[in-house]
């Protein structure tokens, strides 16, 4: 017997081998297996990979996996090779109970990309299971008084395989009173009967000993045994009827406990206690179904005592009993057929399978994030579902296989706009009322470097002060980048550009990390007004991204620079002659100051600080024009001393003074004497003014040496050549003549504007020039042009009245001629070899 089971167990294997080995590709993409129950670990159940189409390589690095969920232990994939196998003992009675199929659902993930497959693998039963009786023994009494024919209803055997492995018929063992008829209610519930052939005798054999045998229908058989003793009783020969032998009601499940099922009736035509009949559940009943269910013994009401689910049974089967309350019966049995109704009571099931998070920004369009399953326990019209998200999100949800979406992406997602999203998943079901479950999905948008930095202002302004200190900041800069991590760290540079042919790498440089911009060198306003520094912002992304702008660097003038005097120079002084008959407002002098500030830096006023008289002179404070304020006197001292002090506007002020001698004087000669003949106090006096006067002296005597040269050539070359009538040159005043005819005295002081200048850039080859008066007098006079050793750096000439011999028959009378004027410092600043050095401007 042992080695014909072991045969078929290894016939049952061979079979499994070639059916696991036959895959039907189904329309929906899902994959079958077929094997029986009770194969070992390791038993081959199929090659997936092969059947999938895909590669044995990439299943590792495509992350190739069962998705966890019920039953998924007995199953698993050797990642090598491709083999789905078994990995843990099935039993199908374990997995399925009495179901006519039986099927493992699996799920199977692969990444890059992301793609799912359905296998389903089927378990056969084996006949494993012999069909079984829920007593060892039946005993019965029957009276002896029972008429032949009467039926005696046993307990059914029960087998856990199915179909033709199930259990299939009963067997009485031989015997002279009873047979044995099989009553068939179901397919799996027939029902064994003991039919009486022949009268019972109590007093000729009282105890009747059967044995009944339960087989089944497969190969090879199994059976069941149980003993069934027969005690022949002597009384009560009216046993219970019931109206029907199988009742059928509909029960809706979740019923209230005390809920009415049915309520049998049984009659029993005896009377008194033989008539009274008792309800019960018959002996085979399951556990189970009495704590569901309840028997009341007196009424024969079924009533409901737990929790009925239509999702754990939907069809329950009561077997009741009813006996009299006589000495010795016969118990009478009836089947109650429950049919659950299902009602809306189990809410939608969502099973994340896979999530991809976080996603990049850059996604395409399309791209899976997550695979959604959703199941509902509940059947019909409750069980059907419908899933969706909200509408104003970038997802949407794909149908892949009934109860399977996909949620993909429906457009390129920015980080910088929305971080993360919550999506809220929605299933309801279409019951009565519908039931619905939200599931939340958090889907994280990972960072990609686009978007460049940006700066606060699309142009920086600094006003910068002059003469800043070098190396201290003058403004920051500050550039955003809105992605996150590496992408956003900004670094700055300063791009090359020149500044009047220098680099600007040596005018201002930039702080790497926080764009502080710092000056390289102390500017000057009055050299550089203003530049630009183009600053580049660029972030270390891959690849880098950077955006420029331009600070505009504005410098601000500083009160630096103190006026400066142009006329007259004060480090040479000036004396200025005026006529002492000079009205009142006459302009003695003029101050000419120039400030390299500008605005109000530059604006200059003129103050009149020390004089010797200050009542004689007045300054104008913007013009700088010194003019008299009242005739001179007698006893106004001929010398006056004034310092003038030159004040800009800035703040703090900056000043220069300059000091101007005025020669009050009545007539030229003495002037001149009195100038020749008094040395100048010289206030200060160093080594290098010794040193100065003896370099200025040495050429000085040079440029004299050579003067006298060229004029002596000039003069011979010039000496027989006229200009009106000849005056002899005298040994210091060789170089030229001027012969002029005396005018009116009231004419001198009335063309005392007439001004004669020779600039030394002028030649002057003829030794004489004449002037022509107006007036009645015909005499001629010469005046001669002496030249001092520094009168080639003058714009004026000092003429003196020269006398030459008269002619004959001449009888004019000399006369000295009328001469005023004063002296006044040319402008073109140069050192005249003293402090009081002076031209003269002269009136005739």
């Amino acid at each position: 017997m042992a080695s014909s089971q072991r045969s078929t167990w290894l016939r049952w294997q061979v079979l499994a081998l070639v059916i696991s080995t036959c895959v039907w590709d189904l329309i929906t993409g899902q994959i079958r297996y077929s094997i029986p129950e009770e194969l070992k670990h390791g038993a081959f159940v199929g090659n997936i990979a092969d059947d999938l189409g895909l590669d044995v390589r990439e299943l590792s690095a495509r992350r190739f996996r069962i998705v966890p969920g019920p039953n998924t232990q007995y199953l698993e994939v050797n990642l090598e090779n491709g083999v789905l196998f078994v990995n843990e003992k099935m039993d199908r009675e374990q997995l399925c109970d009495l179901s006519s199929g039986c099927f493992l659902h699996l799920e199977i993930v692969i990444e890059n990309p992301l793609e799912l497959y359905r296998v389903e693998v089927e378990i056969l039963d084996v006949n494993d299971n012999s069909p079984g009786f829920p007593w060892r023994e039946f005993r019965l009494e029957i009276a002896e008084s029972v008429a032949l024919g009467a039926r005696f209803p046993l307990e059914n055997a029960y087998d856990p395989d199915v179909g033709t492995n199930s259990l299939q018929g009963y067997r009485l063992s031989p015997n002279q009173y009873f047979t044995l008829e099989v009553q068939t209610r179901s397919e799996r519930n027939r029902f064994p009967v003991l039919v009486l052939e022949r009268s019972l005798d109590r007093e000729n054999q009282a105890v009747h000993q059967m044995v009944l045998t339960a087989l089944d229908g497969g190969v090879p058989e199994r059976s069941g045994t149980a003993l069934v003793i027969v005690t022949v009783l002597d009384v009560n020969d009216n046993a219970p009827v019931f109206d029907q032998a199988v009742y059928t009601v509909c029960l809706v499940e979740n019923a209230p406990r005390n809920t009415l099922v049915i309520k049998l009736n049984a009659t029993d035509l005896d009377q008194g206690s033989y008539g009274e009949v008792a309800y019960s559940f018959s002996n085979h009943a399951p556990a189970r179904l009495r704590q569901l269910f309840r028997v009341e013994s007196q009424t024969g009401e079924i009533r409901v005592q737990g929790v009925v689910d239509y999702e754990e049974a939907s069809v329950y089967e009561i077997y009741v009993q009813a006996k009299d309350r006589g000495l010795y019966t016969a118990a009478v049995h009836c089947t109650v057929v429950v049919e659950i109704i299902d009602v809306n009571d189990n809410a939608p099931e969502v099973i994340l399978t896979s999530v991809s998070s976080p996603v990049r920004e850059d996604a395409s369009p399309g791209t899976v994030i997550a695979l959604i399953s959703v199941t509902d326990r509940d059947s019909g019209e409750n069980g059907r579902t419908s899933c969706h998200i909200p509408a104003n999100l970038p997802f949407k949800l794909q149908s892949s296989f009934k109860n399977y979406y996909t949620l993909v992406t429906t457009e390129r997602l920015d980080r910088e706009s929305v971080l993360e999203y919550n999506l809220t998943l929605t299933v309801i079901d279409s019951g009565s009322p519908p039931l619905s479950t939200l599931r939340n999905i958090l889907v994280q948008v990972s960072d990609v470097n686009d978007n460049a930095p940006r700066f606060a202002h699309p142009s920086y302004t600094v006003y910068l002060m002059e003469n800043n200190a070098p190396g201290a900041s003058i403004c920051s800069v500050s550039a955003l980048d809105p992605d996150v991590e590496q992408n956003a760290y900004v670094s700055y540079c300063i791009l090359e550009s020149k500044i009047r042919g220098t680099p600007i790498s040596t005018y201002v440089s930039i702080n790497l990390n926080t764009g502080n911009l710092y000056a390289l060198r102390s500017f000057d306003y009055e050299q550089l007004k203003s530049f630009q520094v183009l600053v580049q912002a660029q972030d270390a992304g891959f690849p880098s991204l950077h955006n420029n702008v331009t600070v505009n660097v504005i410098i601000l003038d500083q009160n630096d620079n103190a006026p400066e005097i142009v006329s007259p120079l004060p480090y040479n002084g000036s004396a200025e002659m005026v006529p002492r008959s000079a009205q009142p407002g006459s302009v003695v002098a003029k101050i000419s100051a120039v400030d390299a500030d500008s605005g109000q830096n530059s604006r200059l006023s003129y103050q009149l600080y020390q004089a010797t008289d200050p009542a004689l002179f007045s300054i104008g404070p913007f013009s700088g024009e010194i003019r008299t304020s009242r005739h001179f006197q007698e006893h106004d001292a001929p010398k006056q001393r004034l310092v003038v002090h030159v004040t800009d506007n800035g703040k703090p002020p900056l000043s220069s003074s300059v000091t101007i001698n005025v020669l009050i004087v009545d007539s030229v000669p003495e002037i001149f004497s009195d100038l020749t003949e008094r040395p100048q106090n010289i206030e200060y006096f160093s080594d290098f003014n010794l040193y100065l006067i003896v370099s200025l002296g040495s050429v000085s005597f040079v440029f004299l040496v050579a003067i006298v040269a060229l004029v002596s050539i000039k003069c011979h070359k010039d000496r027989h050549g006229t200009l009106g009538h000849r005056c002899p040159l005298s040994s210091c005043c060789s170089h030229a003549s001027c012969c002029l005819r005396r005018k009116q005295p009231g004419d001198v002081l009335n063309n005392s504007h007439t001004n004669f200048q020779l600039p030394p850039s002028v030649k002057a080859p003829p030794s004489c020039m004449e002037v022509g008066g107006s007036g009645s007098l015909s005499r001629t006079y010469c005046y001669k042009v002496c030249l001092s050793p520094e009168s080639a750096k003058t714009d004026l000439m000092f003429l003196k009245p020269y006398s030459p011999t008269p002619a004959a028959g001449n009888n004019v009378k000399p006369a000295n001629p009328y001469v005023t004027g004063w002296r006044r410092q040319v402008s073109d600043g140069a050192n005249l070899g003293s402090s009081e050095s002076t031209v003269a401007r002269h009136y005739f």
